[in-house]
This record gives structure tokens, C-alpha cells and sequence, in this order.
């Protein structure tokens, strides 16, 4: 699934408002050359997002060079929590890089003890062993090796089971994706692993069956038991959406897994620090997991994640046999430290569940104008989503999600291009500084868009017909 965009420069009108300035063609013709050197060198997996060049971003902007400011909601796909380029985060990069540690492997440094220690400070009683990686994908396949060890542990080799939810996404390496319910990005794998199996994610739109007995029988199907599962990931909120499950679902979950000796694994990559209106996700849940997967808003910046989880889990592989090369790299660290306290003094995860209530209601109010094609609407804090169908089907429509955000891109507003399990989509996820009359800038150009490219489908669609 995916979508390239136009980059031949096209005449766009104008915008100049407080949040947004679109003054040149789009792309710019000067930046061509370095969007068909990328296409060039670059495998064409990489080609999909908007075509701007960025020059720089700061804050809740993103700029080219020609004079271009785009107004985002992308936060980089969920990384910019406290906003891009913020001066604190800066400041502790460019001092870390000036202290002279760049790299230190595993070897002990002052770095990687202060923000593990800060981050256990931040977690669940119970949660206090933090394990510093690079990437999301990195820290799910080590949620699932911990689980799936600590099932050997204690229910021997027939308790090897690992649980994902259909429309999942934890990563594109081989145990992710295997967590992960989107068949279409296993075919590569051909030799699937028959111990990982997913299970309906309850999301009440495209699985209507929101009861936790659709889990149940899904193991049932898969002729499995408790006595056979080690771990269950979920994503907190799956990112497709974004879907949550029902509360009810979640606390039975968690105490299936607690009766049965199994790892509950949250994905929080997307969804933590502060993205939903709660640091955690999934204390909108009431629930606490045995591993938590993080990363992308951790550090506003720099690769860094982490698994943060219970010790007799945690601790499992003995001295030297569970490291990483870049664990705890002291610049990402650095980085981490500044934009985490930034989150928490600025009180961002209080303006994301502040600013909710009017993210949803915009998003409800395109549907009523829309409802043949806008199938499904979400947010929670400050990630939202529109599902795009076909008209009056229940049917994904990537093409349609697709022109809303060209159109979206072409005004200033910048969102990364259509996801989901079939890319149908248009997802919000703007740093959670965001103000309020920004939010709702953006809101009235996300109803323009769509109302545009509704109008070109019921036009293509009468052409056709003719």
C-alpha cells in the first residue's frame, strides 16, 4: 500500500495567515533535484510522504527554503511531542555534544543511569527496570524475546505463544511484523511462526464484536490456551485509527493475563509520553502491563526508545547477553531528558486532553458534511483520525484519503501521507504545543480539503459514467 506524490511544481493559491505561508509553486522547482536524487539513490519504499524539502522546523512549523511555512500535524510521525527543534532540547544536545561523549556502547555513563532512573520515576509501582534502545521495532522484538523467555520460564517450551490483534502495527523486522496484524507486510515472511497468532482487535467500527470473548475465541480457533501463551502485545491505541478498545475489554484482558502467567505487553511507541491526554495511554485503561514499549516522543529529536518493565522479567539474560550497540547513547539521552521535563513542566500532556474535545468535534463535523465517505472519526488527546471509504460502503479508500492530504500540503497544512491497514487513514498527530486557534486553523483547512476532494471524486465518478 502507498502513494506517490505529484513532484512535477504546480501553482497553488497563495496562503498567508497567521500559522501558515505558501508563496511558490509546490514543490518549488529548485527543490526537484534533490527529490529525484532521493528517488535516485533511494529505495522506492522511501518515496510516499508530501514532497517538501525541509529546510528546518521549529515548534509547530516546518519550513523549505523558498519561503514556505507548513503548519504541522505530523510531529514527524509522533516523534515532535514538545515540538520540533525546542530550544531545551537543543541547548542539551549541543552541551552533550560539547562535553565531548558521544558514544559509549554499554559502558557505564552518567547519561544513561540519569534518564533510566527518571524514566522508572515516571512508571507504574512495580515498573522500574529500563532497558534504553534505538528504535520502536527494536524495543517490540525485545518485548517479545523477554515474553516469550519468561513463558519457557515458567510453563516450559509449550508456552511460547506471543498475541497480536488483527490491524496491529509494532515494526517492520521479522517478530514485529509478525505481532502485527496486517497481512499484506508478512507475505515476505512466507514461514510464518504458527507460536504468534493475532486475535480481532475490538475497535467497534471495523470489528463490531467488542466483547473479550472475541479473544477467547480466537485462541480457540488457533487451538491454544492460557497454559500455551507467553505475552500479548497491544498497541495502547492502534495507530491505524486511532482505535482504542473498550475498558471493560482491557481490565478483562489484563486479568486473564494475570491468571494465566502471561506477559501483557503494551506498545505505547506512538502513544505515550502525553500524546492522548495521559502521560501513559493506558492509564485511560485503569490497567497496568508487565512491559511497556516506548519510544518516538520520548526525545522530540534523536533515535532513542525503551522497554520498561518488571524486574523478574527484565532480568532474565544474564551480564553481556542482552545488549544493544546504541543503548543509552548520551546525545539521545541528553535529548530525552530535555524534551520528557519539557512535556511535564509545560504541562503539553494537559493542553493534549485540553484541546481533545475540539479536535473531535472538528473531525465530527467533516463526517456530518461527509458521512458517504467518512466511514469512522477518533481522537484521544491530541491523535485523531478520519477512516476514508468508499461512498456508502464499508470499504477503505486510499485514494480519496490520499487527495485530502495533497490538498492539505498544497495550503499549508502537513500531515504524512494515508495510513492504516489499507491506507485509508488521514491521521492528525500536530506536537502537542499546539494553541488552540492553531488547532482550529487547521481543522477549517482539513474541511476544505476533503470538501475538495470529495468534489473531484463525485466529478471523476460522473465522467466515468457518461
Amino acid at each position: 500500500m502507498g502513494k506517490e506524490f505529484n513532484i512535477t511544481p504546480t501553482d497553488v493559491p497563495k496562503v498567508e495567515t497567521k500559522y501558515r505561508h505558501i508563496v511558490t509553486p509546490l514543490p518549488h522547482p529548485d527543490s526537484v533535484a534533490t527529490l529525484e536524487k532521493l528517488r535516485q539513490f533511494e529505495p522506492q519504499s522511501m518515496r510516499g510522504q508530501p514532497p517538501i524539502v525541509w529546510d528546518r522546523a521549529e515548534d509547530i512549523f516546518v519550513y523549505d527554503k523558498y519561503g514556505n511555512r507548513w503548519l504541522d500535524w505530523s510531529s514527524g510521525v509522533l516523534v515532535t511531542n514538545a515540538g520540533h527543534g525546542v530550544p531545551e532540547v537543543r541547548q542539551a544536545i549541543i552541551d552533550q555534544v560539547n562535553s565531548g561523549l558521544l558514544h559509549n556502547y554499554c559502558f557505564p555513563s552518567e547519561e544513561r543511569a540519569a534518564l533510566a532512573g527518571y524514566l522508572a520515576g515516571l512508571s507504574p509501582e512495580g515498573l522500574k527496570k529500563v532497558f534504553l534502545l534505538t528504535t520502536g521495532s527494536e524495543a517490540t522484538e525485545c518485548a517479545l524475546k523477554l515474553a516469550r523467555a519468561q513463558g519457557i520460564k515458567v510453563g516450559g517450551t509449550k508456552k511460547i505463544g506471543l498475541v497480536g490483534f488483527d490491524r496491529g502495527f509494532h515494526g517492520r523486522t521479522l517478530g514485529s511484523q509478525q505481532a502485527g496484524g496486517m497481512a499484506g507486510q508478512k507475505s515476505w515472511i512466507v514461514n510464518l511462526d504458527r507460536a504468534i497468532i493475532n486475535v480481532p482487535f475490538p475497535d467497534g467500527y471495523w470489528e463490531e464484536n467488542t466483547g473479550f470473548d472475541a479473544f477467547l475465541n480466537g485462541l480457540d480457533r488457533a487451538g491454544l490456551t492460557g497454559d500455551n501463551i507467553a505475552g500479548v502485545m497491544m498497541e495502547t491505541y492502534q495507530g491505524v485509527g486511532p482505535d482504542f478498545a473498550p475498558i471493560e475489554y482491557v481490565r478483562k484482558l489484563a486479568t486473564w493475563c494475570k491468571a494465566h502467567k502471561v506477559v501483557l505487553i503494551f506498545d505505547e511507541v506512538q502513544a505515550g509520553f502525553g500524546r492522548t491526554g495521559k502521560f501513559w495511554a493506558f492509564e485511560h485503561y485503569g490497567v497496568t502491563p508487565d512491559l511497556i514499549c516506548c519510544g518516538k516522543g520520548i526525545s522530540s529529536s534523536l533515535p532513542l526508545s525503551a522497554v520498561i518493565g518488571r524486574e523478574e522479567i527484565m532480568d532474565q539474560f544474564p551480564p553481556g547477553s542482552m545488549t544493544s550497540t546504541h543503548t543509552g547513547n548520551p546525545v539521545c539521552c541528553a535529548a530525552a531528558m530535555a524534551s520528557v521535563k519539557k512535556i511535564i513542566r509545560d504541562k503539553l500532556t494537559e493542553n493534549a486532553a485540553w484541546l481533545e474535545p475540539v479536535l473531535l468535534a472538528g473531525l465530527k463535523r467533516i463526517q456530518a458534511r461527509h458521512p458517504e465517505v467518512v466511514g469512522h472519526v477518533t481522537a484521544k488527546g491530541l491523535v485523531g483520525g478520519m477512516q476514508i471509504v468508499n461512498p456508502g460502503r464499508k470499504e477503505p479508500n486510499h485514494d480519496l484519503a490520499h487527495g485530502i492530504i495533497e490538498r492539505c500540503y498544497q495550503k499549508g497544512l502537513l500531515l504524512f501521507a494515508p495510513v492504516g491497514a489499507w491506507g485509508q487513514t488521514v491521521k492528525i498527530a500536530p506536537p502537542l504545543t499546539i494553541p488552540l486557534d492553531a488547532l482550529e486553523e487547521g481543522l477549517v483547512v482539513l474541511s476544505q480539503a476533503t470538501d475538495e476532494a470529495v468534489t473531484a471524486l463525485s466529478q471523476s465518478v460522473k465522467v466515468q459514467t457518461l
